[in-house]
């Protein structure tokens, strides 16, 4: 926490305020994500552990329009950004819960896309980016572990077919894959630990 306050203040910002960023996300975000960020909704994103920066980006991109759906673009309008940054760092403390895998025969091809990629189309591992265990890499790219797999679907498929925007890398990358591939790594990151 002393190097967090160090770095805080080197770069001119205030340390987060973990009590306010719990309080702001109870009031407003637990209603589609739960009380500890591991939403129970398949649609909507466990945010529980995930990288703060990660967080304050999509937050400032929901509110800018970058990253378009009207709902979080309401929420993320409201908020200031000490106010994104104090929520973003409460949830990078809750633990997250795991989830899992369900089809044993589409988990495999998963695993092999999340590892290896497809070489044939040039889609790199997903490894590469997210870590061999779902961990991401801070500020750079989120945490996927036991993400739920409804989720990353129908975000790998919105970066596919130009919905979502605010990743050239992302939409680069899931424009190559199919909807089978998608649905089996979406499973793969489901249960990976």
């Amino acid at each position: 926490m002393a190097a967090l306050s160090f770095s805080a203040q080197a770069q001119g910002t205030a340390k987060p305020d973990l009590a306010k960023g719990s309080a702001q996300y109870g009031q407003v975000c637990v209603a589609c994500h739960a009380a500890d960020g591991n939403s129970t909704t398949p649609e909507n994103p466990k945010l529980a552990a995930q990288h703060p920066e990660y967080l304050v980006k999509q937050l400032h991109e929901f509110k800018s329009g970058k990253r378009d759906n009207a709902i979080m673009k309401g929420f993320a309008s409201a908020l200031s950004d000490d106010d994104m940054r104090n929520i973003g760092f409460w949830l990078a403390g809750q633990q997250p819960k795991t989830g899992a895998a369900t089809d044993k025969d589409l988990v495999r091809l998963g695993e092999r896309i999340y590892r290896g990629g497809i070489a044939d189309r040039q889609v790199p591992a997903c490894a590469g980016c997210h870590g061999p265990s779902g961990s991401g890499i801070p500020a750079q790219y989120p945490r996927l572990s036991g993400q739920h797999a409804v989720y990353t679907e129908a975000q790998l498929k919105a970066f596919r077919d130009g919905v979502r925007k605010n990743n050239p890398q992302m939409t680069g990358v899931a424009a190559k894959m199919n909807d089978r591939e998608i649905k089996a790594v979406s499973d793969y990151i489901a249960g990976l630990r």
